[in-house]
């Protein structure tokens, strides 16, 4: 099994094929974390960096963690206190580690395009993108698909719904993009101001504005962070009126006549987008979620690193 690109930059880019094999490959990965040793030796002497310009807690020890257990040497990289914040741009911080002999790039960047940017740049050096702006966050979608694949059997004809600030949320569009390869049906739910028309007319997504509505179509809720920090204007009222439209609460889940499945891609804001008493209750995967990211993203670096050693 090997996939039909060098890199991972998103999910628009990868075959139905590609999510499959990937998505087999971390499933045979998982299988080894839960031996008593949980090392494999496949990535012994690949030097991988993570270069993080932008906060993150889950995703980057997500792939620290699965590089170590590759048995892949890591190298650390964030923006605050490095030579970035005295004026180095993107290219020439890459440069200087790259002439340490790097194999592989782990990256998330503020800026859309970032890793799109850097693969054009840099010769024969897999590239991981780890959320680009408001762009893609491929391997959160991948570790969605595997969760939801590893709770149902399977993603086709399965009606997964996305709620909240599909504007801002690069989950969202990754999650999208996989889940109309895989053939899964797709619902949106949100405030108007956070559902933009470009994306449901493109992908000719279902919209529904009536949460209780929604949850009851559903089999699986994928409850999306509202991301204020990347709001430059006021999108809805206040956060206790978007819990009382859009939080997903026991309550809610009370007028529908079925049990679903309840994901969110952290961190999550506690009684805004999803109560704790949801959050923590036996419908949610959510810690799920983050012990499949290791086994994912291991699948994903070694596959990438396959096709390289195979070009």
């Amino acid at each position: 099994m090997q996939l039909s690109t060098k890199h991972l930059l998103g999910i628009k880019e990868l075959s139905p094929e590609d999510i499959t094999t990937i998505l087999a490959t971390a499933q045979q990965f998982k299988e080894v974390l839960q031996r008593p040793v949980k090392k494999v030796p496949s990535l012994r002497d690949v030097t991988i960096v993570n270069l993080f310009y932008e906060n993150s807690t889950r995703t980057r020890i997500s792939f620290e963690l699965a590089e170590k257990r590759l048995g892949a040497d890591t190298i650390n990289f964030s923006a605050s206190g490095s030579s970035v914040s005295k004026g180095e741009t993107l290219l020439d911080t890459v440069n200087n580690i790259l002439s340490m002999k790097v194999d592989m790039v782990v990256m998330r960047h503020s800026a859309s395009g970032a890793p799109h940017f850097l693969s054009k740049h840099l010769e024969g050096i897999p590239i991981v993108n780890a959320g680009d702006g408001i762009n893609e966050h491929p391997t959160q979608a991948l570790l969605d698909a595997f969760s939801i694949q590893e709770k149902t059997g399977t993603l086709k004809d399965k009606k997964i719904l996305l709620i909240g600030d599909i504007m801002h949320s690069r989950v969202a569009l990754s999650n999208i993009y996989l889940l109309k390869k895989m053939g899964a049906q797709i619902m949106l739910s949100g405030p108007p101001t956070l559902i933009p028309k470009h994306i449901t007319e493109a992908f000719d997504i279902r919209v529904e504005y009536n949460l209780t509505k929604a949850l009851q179509w559903c089999d699986v809720a994928n409850v999306l962070r509202i991301q204020l920090e990347r709001q430059n204007q006021v999108l809805f009222s206040s956060l206790r009126e978007y819990n009382l439209a859009y939080g997903v609460t026991q309550h809610k889940l009370k007028h529908i006549n079925k049990e679903i499945i309840i994901m969110h891609p952290g961190p999550i804001n506690r009684g805004v987008e999803i109560d704790s008493d949801v959050a923590d209750s036996g419908q949610s995967i959510i810690l799920q979620q983050v012990e499949n990211g290791v086994a994912v993203r291991m699948a994903v670096l070694y596959l990438l690193a396959e096709k390289k050693s195979n070009n």
